[in-house]
């Protein structure tokens, strides 16, 4: 198969793998537990805790291990709300949020909270002004994704963390899809909360951190044992642990080169697809974008039909989220960038991946035009020029 779905879950690394299989039999132990055995193991996860630190430019004591993205996404949305809801309860979102944001926020407005959803422009790019404007003095939150998961375009952070702290607001990020990819700093980005997950960066599934900076006031969202600094409860997923701690460390050594690696697939990707096939566009940011992320629009051609038609040929790739995958409605997120619905449904996400080569992206350059015209000719989606363009 060739695999282009990347930012929908990524293959475990090998030296991840090999780095957790000891700590499902052989090294067993709970760490909390008192004797010898169970002490290693707890030094274990203290020396991915500081790996994975180093990694964000953060203090090992500021990383919190969870299940994964959506459980750091809504530890950090709800925890930061109920705890400081004594100053305010207004939150300010964006439209082209994680699910894991967006219906968390939904959520919280249901329990008393005022949220504001601000727009993008047509590339995803979230609007500085229309944000600085919706700020009031009972802003408590201002949650901002770092990379979208669909067009992989970056926000501006610094600029927003800049704002947060001249205002005494707080700042999460969900960094999901660019921890591993491009540089993600705390300090640089201004942020007081960040999310990441072990299985988009090549590390296992079920395993998450929280970045908390030191001094946040949050309520924990889970309760029962001292884990985690007393507020994240439960027995520690050590081998999951041990795996995300070695996918930072393997993602931190080949950031760069990787990254460049991935750029220079994507645009060879890209004019091998807009030289054979015409009608097509890409969503998202030309340049601020994740390396690897190509989501187009083929013309007339519903992209779930492209899809289909892919994986009969063992290419997979995407129509946007994963957590929204079945959906019959457009993306929300093509739709916030002001694409119309029918052309929303035109769009495919490919995203590419540390191991895909040059030799895969012309195997799927050769199939994607005579896919592309199929569907065309038997039944092409009817697009109004007028709402369209």
């Amino acid at each position: 198969m060739i695999y282009l779905d990347h930012n929908a879950t990524t293959p475990t690394h090998p030296g991840v793998l090999e780095a957790m299989i000891p700590y499902f039999s052989e090294s067993f132990y709970n760490p909390s537990s008192m004797y010898q055995n169970a002490h290693h193991n707890r030094e274990v996860i203290e020396k991915s805790r500081e790996i994975i630190a180093s990694f964000l430019n953060a203090k090992p004591d500021e990383i919190i291990f969870t299940s994964g993205g959506t459980e750091s996404d809504n530890f950090a949305i709800k925890g930061v709300a109920y705890s400081n809801r004594n100053k305010g309860n207004h939150i300010i979102t964006s439209t082209i949020e994680h699910p894991a944001v967006l219906n968390t926020c939904k959520y919280l407005e249901k329990q008393g909270f005022l949220v504001d959803y601000i727009p993008v422009d047509e590339y995803g790019i979230i609007d500085l002004d229309a944000l600085e404007e919706a700020i009031r003095e009972d802003t408590i939150l201002i949650t901002i994704m770092h990379a979208n998961n669909e067009v992989g375009s970056i926000q501006p952070l610094s600029e927003i963390g800049a704002i947060t702290r001249s205002k005494g607001i707080y700042f999460h990020t969900d960094a999901v899809q660019s921890v591993g990819k491009i540089p993600v700093n705390v300090e640089e980005l201004g942020v007081d909360l960040l999310a990441l997950s072990g299985h988009k960066l090549y590390g296992p599934k079920g395993v998450g951190v929280l970045y908390i900076r030191s001094g946040t006031k949050i309520t924990p969202l889970i309760h029962g044992g001292s884990q985690e600094s007393d507020i994240r409860a439960g027995t520690e997923n050590v081998p999951s642990i041990i795996g995300l701690g070695k996918a930072c460390e393997i993602a931190q050594n080949g950031l760069k080169e990787n990254a460049s690696r991935l750029r220079e697939l994507s645009d060879y990707f890209w004019k091998g697809i807009s030289g054979n096939i015409e009608d097509v566009f890409v969503n998202g940011h030309p340049d601020k974008r994740l390396p690897g992320t190509l989501n187009v629009c083929f013309k007339y051609a519903e992209g779930e039909a492209v899809l289909l038609n892919l994986d009969v040929l063992g290419i997979a790739a995407s129509s946007g989220s994963a957590c929204s995958s079945g959906e019959n409605e457009p993306s929300h997120v093509l739709l916030a960038l002001d694409i119309c619905p029918a052309l929303a449904q035109c769009s495919v996400r490919f995203s590419l991946g540390n191991d895909n080569t040059c030799k895969e992206i012309d195997k799927v350059v050769e199939v994607l035009p005579g896919i592309v015209k199929r569907l065309r000719d038997m039944s092409p989606i009817d697009i109004d020029p007028e709402k369209c363009g």
